[in-house]
């Protein structure tokens, strides 16, 4: 696929990246933060309901008892790492994915997890370099279905290996304000995409970033593929949005991100991000701040959609 050979060509390419982790800067933050947000704003774990908490914790358990029992078992470790990412442990699953680079220095997946966590806890530099390692290395390999630790309602796993590390790789360029990586990224995600989840989701990253980079035209065209009878399963945000990126955003839908009482309408950050977003590429720069800051007093910090608000945020001030 031409795409991915100039992404690969293109990208400073981390190789099988052996060495260890950059120095984590965030050592000294208080007990239960995991990141220092692009704001300068300590950034604390997530509290979950008890009965959520137990159930969390328990999954953590069992993973890190097989993993115990199979040293030599690169499955049972990722379970640990992203057993820890799901108790916003982020910090935590960095270490041990970049335990499993070590062990497995072989294996993408384990580039591909830890480059995600490396986006939670705004590391993007490092989220890139571990993200194009995974990319080198799954290159001629057939595409594997990747389970779900948190099922969706139907119990059918929308993602895969290559179609994550090109979603991930796409995000990790946009929030860093690279708009054609981010674009090129998300063209070859979308062309592993085999499910309406997936063809949604990638769109939806690549037709914001063709739209930063004020190319309007290309954007429209990425639009095509997408029809108004997808069955999807978990990207509703996403379906929404670039079912409304072909018409434009209504004043009601705004004005609900803007004015709405207290952050429940920031509740679904990935949306409103996108109607944000929308106001700042088409030149409504005042309101796009407002709406940025909507999304930001939700909470979410570790949703791409909150992250991405953050970014922007920050270039803007």
């Amino acid at each position: 696929m031409r795409s991915l050979s100039l992404l690969l060509i293109a990208g400073t390419l981390a190789g099988c990246d052996q060495r260890p982790a950059s120095q984590d800067a965030l050592a000294q933050l208080p007990n239960g933060a995991e990141a220092v947000s692009l704001l300068g704003d300590t950034l604390f774990r997530p509290e979950f309901a008890p009965a959520a908490l137990e159930r969390m914790q328990g999954d953590l358990g069992r993973a890190e008892s097989d993993a115990a029992a199979k040293p030599d078992d690169a499955d049972a470790l990722i379970w640990v790492g992203r057993r820890q990412g799901y108790l916003g442990h982020y910090r935590d699953a960095i270490n041990t994915f970049s335990d499993g680079v070590r062990r497995f220095p072989s294996d993408p997946r384990m580039f591909r997890h830890r480059g995600h966590r490396y986006i939670s806890v705004r590391r993007f530099d490092d989220a890139i370099a571990d993200l194009e390692a995974a990319a080198r290395l799954m290159a001629g390999r057939p595409d594997d279905v990747e389970p779900d630790g948190q099922p969706n309602a139907r119990n059918i796993p929308i993602g895969s290996l290559q179609s994550n590390v090109w979603y991930h790789l796409a995000l990790a360029h946009y929030l860093k304000g690279d708009w054609n990586n981010a674009a090129l990224a998300a063209r070859s995600g979308v062309g592993v995409s085999s499910n309406p989840d997936r063809l949604v989701s990638q769109t939806h990253w690549l037709y914001m970033a063709l739209r930063r980079a004020v190319d309007s035209s290309s954007a429209l065209t990425a639009l095509a593929p997408i029809r108004d009878d997808f069955d999807i399963i978990e990207n509703e945000s996403y379906y929404r949005l670039v079912r409304m990126y072909r018409s434009g955003a209504s004043g009601a839908a705004v004005d609900s991100l803007l004015i709405a009482p207290g952050a429940g309408s920031a509740s679904d950050a990935s949306y409103a991000y996108g109607l944000a977003n929308w106001l700042l590429y088409n030149g409504d720069t005042t309101r796009a701040i407002q709406a940025f800051e909507r999304i930001l007093s939700g909470g979410q910090w570790a949703s791409f959609g909150y992250i991405a608000a953050e970014a922007d945020l920050a270039r803007l001030r």
